[in-house]
């Protein structure tokens, strides 16, 4: 697989998103473990993750921190830790219930980052991201505590979720390079986060489409909707899931796509959108669609 860069390292240009991993009786420990296996085999090399992340039981408790803890005990049963850049975010917080919220006091970060560094058996975090804005908390004071996050050493690179152009440029300002990537949702359903895409471009930080298929999973709304999308995969024989994928590759070359998988066919057709080279003109309609 192609490469792409990530603050001071290469991965694949595509990753994998863990979100919806879970080892419940629908997916089976071992169906995980072929699935990290196959996208490895693929080329993929970044795995990104949160301390939010997890089913919880079925009261939606215990949810924190879970999915942390079981992509580093599947990455430790395969020996292979050392072919993953694994990512990981704070911020974000689980309720009772299985609920969301957001918590980006310093007092969290700070805390959310160490908890993350036990779960994940590490003593370096390769990436760590702010997951989302706090309306609680100004943004300076978020990107003030990202800097004592990244003067720490706890953290390798620091990186940004859900930030819009001006709050990428003011961590920029303040991070310098120790900032390497913003990851925001961007899709063929959604495709405000262009901006982002261009200001990340500008300042050489990686753009990480979280939820990178979305708008392609119904095949009426593909139809009706995004259909130059389907066309483009008939044309060539392939998924119009890596027809996506390829057209977001081919918006700049810091866009690293992180489609979740649960299944080694999904992340090895994923990953195979890496050898696609769209011509211009198909982008052209593909951006039209």
């Amino acid at each position: 697989m192609q490469t792409r860069t990530l603050g001071n390292r290469q991965v694949g240009a595509i990753g994998l998103g863990l979100m919806t991993f879970d080892q419940t009786g629908t997916q089976p420990r071992q169906q995980l473990l072929d699935t990290v296996t196959a996208a490895l085999d693929a080329g993929v090399t970044l795995f990104d993750t949160a301390d939010a992340y997890g089913p919880g039981d079925e009261k939606g408790e215990g949810a924190q921190g879970e999915n942390e803890r079981l992509i580093a005990s599947i990455l430790d049963e395969l020996g292979v830790r050392d072919r993953v850049l694994l990512a990981t975010k704070g911020g974000h917080v689980r309720t009772d219930g299985g609920g969301w919220d957001t918590d980006s006091s310093a007092d969290h970060l700070r805390s959310a980052v160490d908890a993350s560094l036990e779960r994940l058996g590490v003593e370096q975090i390769a990436l760590w991201q702010h997951h989302r804005p706090d309306p609680k908390v100004p943004y300076d004071e978020v990107i003030g505590t990202l800097k004592e996050i990244a003067d720490s050493g706890k953290v390798a690179r620091v990186g940004l979720s859900n930030a819009d152009p001006d709050q990428i440029r003011a961590a920029h300002a303040v991070l310098g390079d120790a900032l390497a990537s913003v990851q925001n949702q961007f899709s063929p359903k959604f495709r405000s986060s262009k901006p982002e895409i261009d200001v990340c471009d500008e300042l050489g930080l990686a753009f990480l489409p979280w939820s990178p298929l979305g708008g392609l999973g119904d095949a009426k709304e593909l139809a009706d909707k995004h259909p130059a999308f389907a066309e483009i995969a008939a044309e060539r024989g392939v998924s119009a899931q890596q027809v996506a994928l390829a057209w977001e590759l081919a918006q700049s070359p810091v866009v690293i796509p992180i489609p979740g998988a649960k299944r080694p066919s999904s992340i090895t057709d994923s990953a195979a959108a890496a050898d696609i080279e769209l011509t211009s003109d198909e982008v052209a309609r593909l951006d039209a669609s």
